[in-house]
């Protein structure tokens, strides 16, 4: 077993295609909940095995979402923020707040399509907000620029104003027209 990463809650080690996380039992805990449901909707790292502080899951070969873009044209860039959209959709759907979307930089990595990661801190709840915090990211300052340079035309009120129709309700009317903003 090799040193790959540590990161706020917990260490990760390789064993050649498999990733190992260790951290306390509780993070574990929810962490391997959360990964066999969301497993089940095609989210996530695919769970291999778990134990009382670690557990195995399929290690993801990629880069980060934020070098992905700066490395992609507009056509790889709008597929990756809509397939991440309707990963979040699905979350908020199973009423599953994520948390970190508005800062994605390393929860989501890019293989062939986005697969999230680091869901030790998910929660469930009435109001989810994977879908709206993801669309921060979009739009800010960080993203917004970059996207424009890569031939984005998002209307940043317009959208603003579909994410709160969203808030309010996350029905499939609303989320559309999330998408249709997003693909500008």
């Amino acid at each position: 077993m090799k040193y790959f990463s540590k990161g706020k809650r917990g260490k990760i080690y390789l064993i050649k295609d498999i990733a190992v996380k260790k951290s306390l039992n509780k993070h574990i805990k929810n962490e391997v909940k959360y990964l066999k449901l969301l497993n089940k909707h095609n989210i996530g790292p695919k769970l291999l095995s778990y134990g009382k502080n670690y557990f195995k899951y399929k290690f993801i070969k990629g880069i980060f979402i934020l070098d992905h873009i700066k490395l992609s044209n507009k056509n790889n860039i709008k597929k990756v923020l809509v397939n991440v959209l309707k990963q979040c959709r699905v979350l908020d759907k199973l009423k599953i707040n994520k948390l970190e979307m508005h800062n994605p930089y390393k929860h989501i990595i890019i293989y062939k399509n986005p697969v999230m990661i680091d869901f030790e801190r998910c929660y469930e709840t009435n109001k989810p907000k994977n879908v709206t915090q993801f669309c921060q990211f979009i739009i800010s300052n960080n993203l917004k620029n970059l996207l424009k340079e890569k031939g984005f035309k998002i209307n940043r009120k317009k959208l603003i104003k579909s994410l709160i129709n969203y808030k309010h309700n996350q029905d499939e009317t609303n989320f559309r027209e999330i998408l249709r903003l997003i693909q500008l």
